[in-house]
């Protein structure tokens, strides 16, 4: 039984993996979203600090 490739991460199509916001398949003009409103509703999530990407307090913050 012959095994297949690994797929190519660039070479996909854009529908090849789903919206990360409601799981329609995105579209090539949205990447990787499938709207515009995604697309816009995912800014949002970022510009209203609801996504939050964990780090480590500095010690050094606290010095001054």
């Amino acid at each position: 039984m012959p095994v297949k490739p690994p797929a190519d991460p660039g070479s996909g199509k854009a529908g090849a993996k789903p919206c990360p916001i409601c799981g329609k398949p995105a579209t090539e003009a949205s990447r990787p979203f499938c709207s515009e409103r995604c697309r816009d509703v995912d800014l949002n999530r970022w510009l209203s600090n609801s996504y939050a990407i964990p780090g480590r307090k500095d010690e050094d913050e606290d010095a001054d």
